[in-house]
């Protein structure tokens, strides 16, 4: 996916990634640069990242992202 991201994207996500490790249906789409509905969607149907529990928050963890992105690349999906 090749898209210009404007400066302040870049940094937000920057930031996000410095912070928790744990992250957000919000904010791993962002990450992903997928929208939440989409994240959710693919959580539903078991085929997107692995998210864990905490309490009745669903969390990402950062290096889960990365991991399941690298082993989706070229993949249609």
């Amino acid at each position: 996916m090749d898209q210009d991201w404007p400066d302040n994207d870049i940094a937000r996500a920057a930031r996000a990634k410095k912070g928790s490790p744990f992250l957000s249906t919000e904010q791993a789409a962002f990450y992903l640069g997928l929208s939440p509905r989409k994240l959710q969607s693919m959580r539903g149907d078991g085929t997107g990242p692995p998210y864990r529990r905490h309490a009745r928050y669903v969390r990402y963890h950062i290096a889960d992202l990365d991991i399941w992105s690298a082993g989706s690349a070229g993949r249609a999906g």
